[in-house]
């Protein structure tokens, strides 16, 4: 008679992670000096940015909980038994795999390794309020401390590793931003162009990296009115001569994020819009000059802020001025303590990555509508900044079709 495990492991296959083993050995390091300070026994991680960051695991939730338990001598990710052995092959360290025919063996193979009676640590800002009660239920912990803000400071500071994939990044965005550029012509639909952008990438991120797997690189290619947002979605809308246009490129490596964001002209570009795009670049490239070690976040949002106001522009500002790079996409991650808003006092240092990208929106019936950005990605260095971002910004080189 066969046995149904609650739980185990399920090991075949070679590894093959985006980092060599000395990368995640650090980041463990780093957490277990954290842990060890707070006298934590044992961290229980559920987010998908953090258990990537230090196992190279990128997990697909589809209703399902997944978790990586790390204490002084072990990392185990917990993966459920639909992904069989692909999580052991995709994770630095040891991989336990619960199975779903009784209730909570998740929570089962998670105490196998912490025990219980354990301080645990855990993601506040992560962790449901079902699966917080499930934890004090089944762990029994003397005690629970979040670790959110701690893991969140030490993924803002990047390797020499880190900092090489996101150049390559960068690198596949301009590829995709110069393949939208060729793609755009009058009577072109915004999902046409997109996908052109899309599949130049994803070919580009598999000629890079052969060994690697290939998900979630997306395009947000708007126009017209569907510019007045940031985080719009693509729609079938055709271009038009003299449309404004956002090319918004997105690579996803190995669960990195990296961007391209430009705004562009179909053709022709009206005096009303080419000032205000004049001023946003021109805005962009200060703000590139002000991202120097030693200065606040929110230091250069109230300089980014000055310089808006003195040309009465300020009230078109649609967010803040940037954001930090690395383990993050849309649906998961943010390393929110390194974002350029007037609420965030973090300094600057050599190490850091973080975009420049100023935007104003001109709502519709005014002169000049539409949504304005212009986005580069820079690495803080001892003495400056290091602009990775390649494809060009402005009037010159972005009125196309």
């Amino acid at each position: 008679m066969t046995t149904r495990t609650q739980f185990h492991r399920f090991h075949q296959g070679q590894k093959t992670l985006p980092f060599a083993d000395a990368e995640y050995e650090t980041r463990l390091a780093g957490l277990r000096e954290t842990m060890a300070i707070k006298g934590v026994d044992a961290c229980v991680l559920t987010s998908m940015h953090n258990i990537a960051y230090y196992s190279g695991f990128l997990y697909c939730a589809f209703g399902r909980p997944y978790a990586q338990v790390i204490t002084a001598t072990e990392a185990v990710t917990i993966s459920a038994g639909i992904d069989a052995a692909q999580p052991w092959r995709r994770c630095f360290g040891d991989t336990i795999t619960y199975t779903d025919w009784e209730r909570d063996n998740y929570w089962r193979a998670i105490l196998s390794i912490t025990g219980q009676g354990k301080v645990i640590g855990y993601e506040m800002d992560h962790l449901t309020i079902l699966q917080s009660e499930k934890l004090s239920s089944m762990l029994t912990p003397a005690a629970m401390l979040d670790v959110s803000l701690d893991t969140m400071r030490q993924r803002m500071h990047k390797s020499p590793a880190e900092i090489d994939l996101i150049r390559h990044g960068a690198a596949v965005a301009d590829v995709g931003g110069f393949a939208i550029r060729d793609a755009i012509k009058p009577g072109t639909r915004e999902i046409d162009v997109a996908m052109a952008g899309r599949d130049a990438m994803e070919l580009e991120i598999a000629k890079r990296f052969p060994d690697a797997e290939y998900r979630d690189t997306w395009v947000w290619f708007q126009s017209g009115i569907n510019t007045d947002g940031a985080h719009n979605p693509v729609t079938a809308r055709a271009l038009e001569v003299g449309d404004i246009l956002s090319l918004n490129t997105f690579p996803m490596i190995s669960g990195y994020y990296t961007a391209l964001e430009r705004t562009l002209f179909v053709r022709e570009v009206d005096d009303a819009s080419l000032k205000i795009w004049e001023a946003n670049v021109a805005a962009h490239e200060f703000g590139m000059s002000l991202l120097q070690p030693g200065v606040t976040c929110a230091e250069v949002t109230h300089k980014i802020n000055d310089f808006f106001a003195e040309r009465d522009l300020l009230q078109y500002r649609t967010f803040g001025y940037g954001h930090s790079f690395g383990v993050l996409s849309h649906y998961y991650g943010r390393e929110a303590g390194l974002e350029l808003r007037e609420d965030i006092d973090t300094v600057l240092e050599p190490g850091m990555v973080i975009s420049m990208e100023p935007m104003l929106t001109i709502p519709e019936g005014q002169p000049g509508a539409g949504g304005y950005r212009e986005h580069d990605i820079l690495i803080i260095s001892e003495d400056g900044n290091e602009d990775i971002t390649k494809y060009p910004y402005g009037p010159d080189q972005n009125v196309v079709g």
